[in-house]
């Protein structure tokens, strides 16, 4: 059975960052260990409730797909074994299918999005401007139609709590320089169009994606955190698509969904979520993982 873990805690190592979702804590010879919670945020707030195996869900169908991309990108993956990292005593049980030892990267401070159809905050952007993140679009595009192109949508990156905002490319230029950031552009781009490919012939569509990127000390590019998951992607059902309506899904859409029914203001404090809809979310997300990378958490 999947385990269940709000919260790590791992004493004797440093915990570095706690995040919306990931735990990460410091190792020697400059890695770190991440931690995959099974915390849930939506809007940027993270829930009250967590989703029991979501944690394990989403390191496999990260791994999964660190694996397949690589001869595209690098990533942070050092696939260092769990039990000589863990702090003696440690029951390794909780963290074998969640926890990962990686590099420890300068992270790129900007939000890498790849959109290959229009929706979600990239919808409402253009429905009032006719353009998304500077980069102007055709007029008459309809709710969850696929571009022309997939575009890179770039979002600075927010603190526990607060909203991310869409930005242009100039701005990512100003904030990281023009080398990099087109370096970013490019394996995003890369990375999702094969991905989008891959997904296809297995009838699931990636209607967008959310990478990050860390540099080493050398200022080589690796992506890291986490891929293609159904917390940084919007997977949506083939043969359940249409234009014109926010498509079935087997990411946190399925809670956004819910949210939106509550006189919530999206701000922290979330709300508790019912039964039902954890246990909904975890099945979607279950379903991606056996689609996507034929793997079941038994």
């Amino acid at each position: 059975m999947p385990t269940t873990l709000l919260q790590s805690n791992l004493p004797g190592l440093e915990l570095i960052h706690r995040g919306k979702v990931r735990d990460v804590f410091a190792l020697s010879e400059n890695r770190l260990l991440i931690v995959a919670s099974d915390r849930l945020s939506a809007f940027d707030v993270v829930l009250p409730d967590p989703i029991p195996g979501k944690g394990e869900m989403l390191t496999q169908i990260s791994n999964f797909w660190f694996g397949k991309t690589e001869h595209l990108v690098p990533n942070h993956l050092l696939h260092t074994p769990l039990s000589d990292v863990l702090p003696a005593g440690t029951d390794l049980k909780p963290y074998e299918k969640r926890a990962v030892v990686t590099r420890r990267l300068k992270p790129v401070p900007v939000e890498a999005i790849a959109r290959g159809y229009i929706i979600g905050s990239g919808w409402k952007d253009y429905q009032a401007t006719g353009s998304l993140c500077g980069i102007k679009l055709p007029a008459g595009l309809q709710q969850a139609q696929q571009l022309p192109e997939p575009i890179f949508t770039p979002s600075t990156k927010a603190a526990v709590g607060d909203h991310d905002e869409n930005v242009s490319f100039d701005a990512v230029v100003a904030a990281v320089g023009a080398d990099l950031a087109e370096q970013v552009r490019e394996a995003t781009l890369a990375i999702y169009k094969w991905a989008a490919a891959y997904a296809a012939e297995r009838g699931i569509i990636i209607a967008d994606t959310k990478f990050e990127f860390g540099t080493d000390e050398h200022g080589k590019l690796y992506v890291m955190d986490e891929m293609l998951t159904p917390d940084s992607s919007r997977f949506w059902p083939a043969d359940q698509y249409r234009v014109g309506i926010s498509p079935p899904s087997y990411d946190k859409q399925f809670v956004r969904d819910y949210l939106e029914t509550l006189d919530w203001n999206k701000q922290a404090p979330g709300p508790n979520v019912p039964a039902q809809v954890i246990a909904g979310t975890s099945a979607k997300y279950a379903e991606a993982l056996q689609r996507l990378a034929g793997i079941t958490l038994d």
